[in-house]
């Protein structure tokens, strides 16, 4: 399925949001997560399902001042 992420084009066999994270390589990191605007918070992204089109977006914390 194609998705939008981080405002790229992608191609994924992901079905959940978890799933997409751990395939671009996110495991484990402390992230913030968007899927067509709205927030999904860390306990939710194994059960949000994700679909063709979904704008989704993955922001890390950034540090400094």
């Amino acid at each position: 399925m194609n998705v939008q992420l981080n405002g790229e084009g992608h191609t994924t066999t992901a079905t959940t949001l978890a799933d997409l994270l751990i395939e671009q390589g996110y495991k484990g990191a402390k992230l913030a997560t968007a899927v067509n605007g709205d927030f999904v918070p860390a306990a939710m992204r194994a059960t949000h399902e994700i679909k063709p089109g979904d704008q989704i977006e993955v922001l890390a914390p950034m540090q400094g001042g």
